[in-house]
């Protein structure tokens, strides 16, 4: 590993990031106040030539200040991705072929030389939403499909609640309560199969879902930090987003046994960094594209979870890689 650590991170555009919320951009602080070198590439600037796999990227200064100044870019430059120590691949869903064209490319990227986290192939094995369906001794009862007939079959086995979400996104985009008393419940099935084009995943609906879920943060499988994301008056999602509140949490016992459950797969697929959902002491969601976090279990806790993730992705650096 050389001394100074050159650190890529394929994200969104800049002027996405909000400074008091995004995981990526707490990373990138951490990074910058190590004096490691942080740059920033997007997936549409990533191509393939001969063997190697390319980017264009600038050099990034991080500041907790408004927009635009928040993160400035210097002059951009081309070269070999292992021209980099690390790249954290921190884009946001949709995961769609866009993303896994990405995850291709990365693929070709020597590991000799420079780590990768999350690994390209354990991204497209979780998708956003289809982890799960690997540990069904752990979920509420769900279902993927795209049938609108076993969706409703599915509603009334589970006694006529279930949540619907699609399998692709985050931030609790398109996630619906359906209940059979409702008589918007065929159009809202409609709308989330796109009349039977899309997969959807659908499960049983938590009551305990009201008084929120828990979010976990894992560190090559370990549980290092967690915050209760309680939803809005009004609204049945906890994401922050769309404006669920933080409440402190602690990871208890039963929350150990899903983390311990399932550490062995993300270890195994490269999950090194990864956001998981329970509620009522089920698991319902693993995040692993972009999952965030750390500054809520931050103000929470008093925790600086970013610079043990920085931690961990300086022991993974290859030695003489440079």
């Amino acid at each position: 590993m050389s001394s100074l650590m050159r650190l890529l991170f394929i994200m969104d555009p800049p002027e996405r990031i909000d400074i008091d919320r995004d995981t990526t951009f707490a990373m990138m602080l951490e990074a910058q106040e190590r004096g490691w070198e942080v740059a920033h590439t997007r997936r549409e600037w990533v191509w393939h030539r001969q063997g190697r796999s390319f980017c264009r990227w600038h050099k990034a200064g991080m500041k907790r200040t408004a927009a635009p100044d928040h993160i400035v870019l210097g002059e951009g430059r081309e070269g070999p991705l292992e021209e980099h120590d690390a790249i954290l691949v921190r884009t946001d869903p949709p995961f769609n072929l866009e993303y896994v064209k990405l995850t291709w490319l990365l693929d070709t990227v020597d590991r000799s030389r420079t780590f990768i986290m999350n690994e390209p192939g354990g991204i497209r094995a979780a998708s956003e939403k289809l982890y799960t369906l690997r540990f069904p001794d752990l979920t509420p009862p769900q279902m993927v499909t795209r049938d609108m007939r076993r969706l409703e079959a599915f509603l009334e086995e589970m006694g006529g609640r279930i949540v619907v979400k699609p399998i692709d996104w985050m931030g609790g985009y398109g996630v619906f309560v359906v209940d059979r008393e409702d008589g918007n419940r065929k159009a809202i099935l409609e709308v989330s199969t796109r009349k039977g084009r899309d997969l959807v995943v659908a499960q049983a609906y938590l009551p305990e879902a009201r008084l929120g879920d828990k979010r976990i943060i894992l560190l090559d499988g370990d549980p290092i930090g967690a915050f209760l994301r309680v939803p809005a008056p009004g609204e049945h999602r906890g994401n922050i987003g769309v404006g669920a509140g933080a409440r402190k949490a602690e990871v208890t016992g039963d929350d150990l046994r899903i983390c311990r459950a399932i550490a062995p797969s993300l270890r195994a697929d490269g999950l090194y960094f990864a956001g998981i959902d329970i509620i009522a002491g089920k698991l319902t969601e693993v995040n692993v594209t972009s999952p965030t976090g750390v500054q809520e279990i931050g103000r929470l806790d008093g925790a600086c979870l970013e610079a043990k993730v920085m931690d961990f992705v300086a022991s993974k650096v290859p030695s003489g890689g440079r």
